[in-house]
């Protein structure tokens, strides 16, 4: 997709956003803010940086219980009636694109847009390639929208980055108690939310998705695959893949133990 056509539309949804929230028109305004995260999607973190910081001050917002309850009293009052939208928005949808296979722990390569489409397609049985393959379980979540996606990747890097400045480590497990919203993922999900995560670095940023363990604050197992994405070589040989995840770890605690939240 064109960047810059991109940012148009994207701005003028969040424009109808900011009339949505200010009118207390609920509905309306949850179903900006999810066509708003499937735009953000179509491209690279790096490219939506700005929107993205407005969405998430816009999801305070929405998720507060006096603006919502504000949106329900008026809803509710028969003489207020809900403006509609000055703009329609006919020509702002997600394109229609293949299905990507994304299972055992397949990411996207560094420089190729990570989604394509919007995940209503997807199946936990996708291969990744010959002889990869994400075995169907039955208590297997669901696998998420592309934009809910990158909603989540944007709300995990500060907090990867604040257990880089304590020299720490964490799990999808210590993850889910500092983000109660999040949904239990699917392991391919997981997997692009670490991309997501760390495709968006500044040159010479260390990878932060080496911080997410596993048991005893173990490698992912799925750590050499996603930073090979990366364009972080990782040997073949177990071994060699565990020296270089704990390299990795080491030059994140010390890249950021001196910085300021907001890469300051």
């Amino acid at each position: 997709m064109d960047v810059a056509r991109l940012h148009r539309d994207l701005n003028h949804i969040l424009l109808d956003l900011r009339l949505a929230v200010e009118r207390y028109a609920v509905a309306e305004a949850t179903g900006l803010y999810s066509l708003a995260w499937s735009q953000v999607a179509e491209v690279p973190p790096s490219e939506t940086r700005k929107q993205r910081e407005e969405l998430q001050a816009f999801k305070k917002v929405l998720d507060s219980a006096s603006w919502l309850e504000e949106g329900r009293r008026r809803a509710a009052t028969p003489d207020v009636r809900q403006e509609s939208p000055t703009r329609q928005r006919s020509t702002v949808r997600p394109s229609r694109r293949p299905a990507e296979k994304r299972a055992s722990g397949h990411v996207p390569h560094r420089g190729t847009k990570p989604f394509k489409d919007t995940g209503a397609t997807r199946s936990p049985s996708h291969t990744a390639g010959p002889g990869s393959r994400t075995p169907a379980r039955r208590d297997e979540p669901p696998l998420l929208r592309a934009g809910h996606l990158s909603e989540i990747a944007t709300e995990l890097r500060p907090l990867l980055e604040q257990t880089a400045r304590m020299g720490a480590t964490t799990s999808w497990s210590r993850i889910g108690t500092r983000l109660p919203a999040l949904p239990r993922l699917h392991r391919d999900d997981q997997s692009v939310i670490l991309w997501l995560v760390d495709e968006e670095r500044e040159k010479g940023e260390p990878l932060l998705c080496a911080l997410v363990t596993v048991g005893d604050r173990q490698m992912h197992p799925r750590f050499p695959v996603i930073a090979e994405q990366l364009g972080l070589a990782c040997s073949e040989t177990a071994a060699q893949q565990q020296t270089a995840w704990s390299y990795e770890v080491l030059k994140v605690h010390q890249y950021w133990r001196h910085r300021r939240p907001g890469r300051g």
